[in-house]
C-alpha cells in the first residue's frame, strides 16, 4: 500500500521534492512543508498577493498555517514502518532529457530504452529492473534523438557495422544491400574503434605535452624579451638623461661664455664713452672761450690769451679703440648643428637595423618576359630572349620589372639589395593598384617610390627627378619602409650612410606595397639578401 501510495506522489513536497515535513494545506488543497511554503510566499510578501505553486491560485490576504495533523501522522507512521522513498528527483531543465512516461511537468530521464526506444525518469525505470521481460531490454545512460538509433529504411535498432560503407545498419539490412559487405556486431566494432581512439588520444596527448613546451619556451622567451627590453629601455633613458645633461651643460657654459665676453665689450665701451664725453666737454669750454676771445675788443687782452687758447689738442688724445659688435659663436653653433644631424643620422640608422626584417622573394607572375630570375627569387638579371610566359594581369609588360611576392600593409620593413656592379637599376617600393602594363611614368603619383642608378648618375625618380649627390657608389642598398608614417628611406650599407628619403607618401589605407625592381643590366644580378648576410650562395 505504501509503495502505492507513494507513487502517486501524495506525500511528497513539489517545491523540495521530498517527504512532507511539519506539512500544511493551504486554501486551495494543496499541502506543503511549512518551512517551503513559508519561504516561497516571504519572497513575495512585499505584494500582498500570494499563490499556490502547483495551481497558481491566489489568496489574499495571507492564509495562516496550520499544522496538518493527520497527514503529519501519517508521514510519521511511514517512517516508522521502514518505507524509505527513493531519492528525489529533479525536475527537466534546458537540455535535459525529458521522461517519456511523466505527465504534466516531466522529471529528468536518467535512462534510455534501446528496445523501447524510450527515456525514462528513476521512477518509471524500475519495471526494467523488475519485470522480467523488460530485464532484457538494453538500456543506455539518458540520451535524446532516439530516432537516429533507428534504421531509416526498416525501422529497426541499429545494431550492426559495415565496414564496407563505414556506416551502421540494423540486422535487416545485412539480408538486404549489404548482404556481401564485411559486417560486424556494432560492440565488436567499437572494441576496436576504441583501440584506435585510445591511441590517438595518446598521440594527442603527445602532441599537446609538445605543445606545451613549446608554449613554455615562447613564455620564458617573452620574459627574457621583456626583461632585456626594460634593461634596455633604462640604459637608453640613463644615455639620454646624461647626453642632455652633457648637453645643459654645454648650453649653460655657452651662454655664460657670450655673458662674459658681452660684459668685457660693454664695459670697454662704456670706459671708452666716458672718456669721449669729458673731452668733448673740455673742446666745448674751449670753443666758448674763443668765441668770447674773437668778440673782446681789448686788443691787449686778445693777443695776450690767443696763444694759450688756440694751441692745438695734445698728440695721442683721441686713440682710436674698436669695439667688436658681432659677438659669433659660428663655430659652436656649426658644431652643435652638425652634432645634431650626426646623432639624428646615427639614430635613424640604427634604428633601421632593429626594424623587422623581411626575407624578401622575387615573384616571377609580375616579372617582365625577359628578366631571368634564380630558382630561389633571390636573383634577377636582364636577358635578351623574350621568354614564353604567360601575360597576367600581375605582370609587367613595357617595363623590365618584377615585385616583391610579400607585400606589406602595416609595420617597419627592411630589406637590403646588393647591386655591385650593376649599372642600371631602379630600387624603391609599389602600390598594388599602381599600372603594370605598358609604359607609363614611374613617379609617385603613378604609384611609384623608388631611386635610380644610370649611366654613373643616381636620382630620386621624382616630377621632376632629384638628383643625389653621393660620395660613394652604393654597393649594398638598405630599403626602410614605414607604412604608418608614409616613409620610405634609403642607405648605403657599407658607409652606414644616409642616401634619401621620401616622406608623406600617399596611398589607400590596407592597401599592400611590394618591394619593386627594375634592371637593364645583362651582366651582374641584383641580388636580395638579409640585413646580416653569410656569403652569397650560388645557389641563390
Amino acid at each position: 500500500m505504501a509503495s502505492n501510495l507513494w507513487s502517486e506522489d501524495q506525500f511528497r513536497c513539489s517545491v523540495c521534492l521530498d517527504l512532507l515535513k511539519d506539512p500544511v494545506a493551504i486554501p486551495c488543497g494543496h499541502s506543503y512543508c511549512i518551512g517551503c511554503i513559508k519561504n516561497c510566499w516571504d519572497q513575495t510578501d512585499h505584494t500582498g498577493v500570494y499563490s499556490c505553486p502547483q495551481c497558481r491560485e491566489t489568496f489574499t490576504p495571507r492564509p495562516i498555517l496550520r499544522r496538518n495533523t493527520m497527514l503529519a501522522e501519517v508521514v510519521e507512521k511511514l517512517k516508522k514502518t521502514g518505507f524509505n522513498p527513493p531519492p528525489a528527483q529533479s525536475y527537466a531543465g534546458p537540455g535535459d532529457v525529458l521522461c517519456d512516461f511523466c505527465t504534466g511537468r516531466k522529471f529528468k530521464a536518467v535512462k534510455s530504452c534501446l528496445t523501447c526506444l524510450a527515456s525514462y525518469c528513476e521512477t518509471h525505470i524500475k519495471p526494467h529492473s523488475e519485470v522480467t521481460p523488460l530485464k532484457r531490454h538494453k538500456l543506455i545512460n539518458a540520451t535524446g534523438n532516439l530516432e537516429q538509433k533507428l534504421c531509416t529504411e526498416h525501422q529497426k535498432v541499429l545494431e550492426v557495422f559495415c565496414r564496407t560503407d563505414q556506416t551502421c545498419i540494423c540486422m535487416l539490412c545485412t539480408q538486404d544491400e549489404h548482404k556481401s559487405h564485411d559486417t560486424v556486431s556494432a560492440k565488436k566494432e567499437r572494441t576496436e574503434k576504441h583501440k584506435q581512439l585510445g591511441e590517438i588520444q595518446t598521440e594527442i596527448q603527445q602532441r599537446i605535452q609538445e605543445k606545451l613546451k613549446e608554449v613554455e619556451k615562447l613564455k620564458q622567451a617573452v620574459e627574457s624579451l621583456k626583461r632585456s627590453a626594460c634593461i634596455e629601455i633604462k640604459e637608453s633613458e640613463k644615455i639620454f638623461t646624461e647626453l642632455i645633461r652633457s648637453i645643459k651643460k654645454i648650453q649653460t657654459d655657452v651662454i655664460e661664455l657670450i655673458g662674459a665676453n658681452e660684459k668685457a665689450a660693454v664695459n670697454q665701451a662704456e670706459g671708452r664713452m666716458k672718456k669721449l664725453e669729458q673731452e668733448i666737454a673740455e673742446l666745448r669750454r674751449r670753443n666758448t672761450a674763443l668765441k668770447q676771445l674773437s668778440e673782446t675788443e681789448d686788443h691787449i687782452h686778445f693777443l695776450q690769451n690767443f696763444q694759450s687758447l688756440c694751441a692745438p689738442p695734445e698728440a695721442g688724445d683721441l686713440p682710436s679703440i674698436s669695439v667688436n659688435t658681432d659677438i659669433s659663436f659660428g663655430a659652436v653653433r656649426k658644431a652643435l648643428s652638425e652634432l645634431k644631424h650626426f646623432i639624428e643620422d646615427f639614430c635613424k640608422r640604427e634604428l633601421v637595423q632593429i626594424t623587422s626584417t623581411v626575407d624578401v622573394t622575387l615573384d616571377p607572375d609580375t616579372a617582365y618576359p625577359t628578366l631571368i630570375l634564380s630558382a630561389k627569387g633571390k636573383k634577377v638579371r636582364w636577358g635578351v630572349t623574350r621568354q614564353n610566359v604567360p601575360d597576367n594581369p600581375k605582370r609587367f609588360n613595357g617595363w623590365s620589372c618584377v615585385l616583391g611576392r610579400e607585400g606589406f600593409t602595416s609595420g617597419r620593413r627592411y630589406w637590403q639589395v646588393l647591386v655591385g656592379g650593376n649599372t642600371g637599376w631602379v630600387l624603391g617600393v609599389s602600390r598594388e593598384s599602381a599600372p603594370r602594363k605598358g609604359r607609363f611614368s614611374m613617379t609617385p603619383q603613378q604609384g611609384y617610390w623608388t631611386v635610380r642608378m644610370c649611366g654613373g648618375e643616381f636620382t630620386a625618380v621624382t616630377d621632376p627627378e632629384t638628383p643625389v649627390s653621393l660620395r660613394l657608389k652604393p654597393q649594398k642598398l638598405g630599403v626602410y619602409l614605414d607604412y604608418e608614417e608614409g616613409q620610405l628611406s634609403f642607405y648605403n650599407v657599407e658607409s652606414r650612410s644616409h642616401i634619401y628619403s621620401f616622406t608623406d607618401m600617399e596611398f589607400n589605407p590596407n592597401e599592400k606595397l611590394y618591394p619593386f625592381f627594375w634592371t637593364w643590366d645583362s651582366d651582374t644580378d641584383l641580388v636580395l639578401e638579409s640585413p646580416d648576410p653569410d656569403p652569397v650562395s650560388t645557389a641563390n
